[in-house]
């Protein structure tokens, strides 16, 4: 069975999404298009890619997530300057270790820019602050910049998706008339982008959503201790209120939804035995779900 397949954002909680495509290539299931927002694109991006659950497990679990946040030199030399820069430059980290990481994972399997993939087959959710604009790359680069789309580069799509705001710091894109627009993360105005393949989906396959989450409604409370924590509370009560109002009842009998308990979606310091316990969080979710799927 050949399927389209749309990934949630969730910070460093995707390790379940390796669980979850591991159930689904067991059933023999092959996956055609590919959405994704934050943490979701990039596993979206690995599969466009043709990178197996194997493979990507190992990927992720080689590379030291701590590397990737990357403050200023200027925060590394003297500490208590970080929050200036927070205000000058909208982040606490560059995020560029992260980007070369992605564009040298992807390169490696002859994936640069959007020119090296089908059609189609990838779409990345980003948000554009100052549009106030959701934007679908790269559907929306002629339409809304002027650009080529062909020539844009998949590993810097993903990077402004996955950029958490006030995290890291938001990526610039330039249009042609040489206005600038700030993009942030495609989870600030939808985390779950379960509406991408609905319209014209010509090929009527049927498309499977994968969520971390415990439904579209998931409401647990936010333990709120400091600013930053606010401002993640801040930010999941505004992507869960789009993506609640949007996703029908009939829309959820094709998610599996995987919940995460007690891991943020920035805790770069996940241990081992954390990753592991995702992965077999979504392989079981899965295998549960798609024994009944499709209805």
């Amino acid at each position: 069975m050949k399927i389209d397949c749309v990934f949630s954002g969730g910070g460093v909680k995707a390790y379940a999404f390796i669980g979850a495509l591991k159930s689904i290539y067991e059933k023999g299931i092959t996956i055609e298009r590919v959405a994704g927002t934050s943490a979701g694109a990039i596993l979206a991006a690995f599969v466009t890619a043709g990178i197996q659950w194997e493979e990507m497990e190992r990927l992720i679990n080689e590379v030291n997530l701590k590397k990737f946040l990357d403050p200023p030199i200027l925060s590394k030399k003297i500490p208590f300057t970080k929050w200036l820069l927070l205000y000058f430059q909208l982040g606490l980290y560059k995020g560029d270790v992260f980007e070369k990481w992605l564009y040298n994972v992807l390169a490696d399997k002859g994936i640069i820019t959007f020119q090296d993939i089908r059609e189609g087959y990838l779409k990345i959710i980003v948000s554009d602050v100052s549009l106030g604009k959701l934007i679908v790359i790269p559907d929306d680069l002629e339409r809304v910049y002027g650009l080529d789309k062909n020539s844009f580069n998949v590993a810097t799509a993903i990077r402004m998706s996955a950029s958490f705001p006030y995290f890291f710091m938001p990526k610039e894109i330039k249009s042609k008339q040489n206005k600038r627009s700030y993009i942030v993360d495609g989870g600030l105005l939808s985390n779950f982008p379960l509406w991408v393949f609905r319209k014209n989906n010509k090929d009527a396959r049927p498309v499977l959503g994968i969520s971390l989450s415990d439904s579209i409604e998931d409401a647990q409370p936010s333990n709120i201790k400091n600013a930053l924590d606010m401002l993640q509370a801040l930010f999941h009560a505004m992507l869960r209120a789009h993506d609640a109002r949007y996703i029908s009842k009939s829309m959820q009998d094709n998610i599996v939804f995987i919940p995460v308990k007690n891991i943020k979606t920035t805790d770069f310091s996940i241990t081992d035995e954390q990753k592991e316990s995702l992965i077999q969080l979504g392989k079981e979710k899965s295998d549960q779900f798609l024994k009944l799927w499709p209805k």
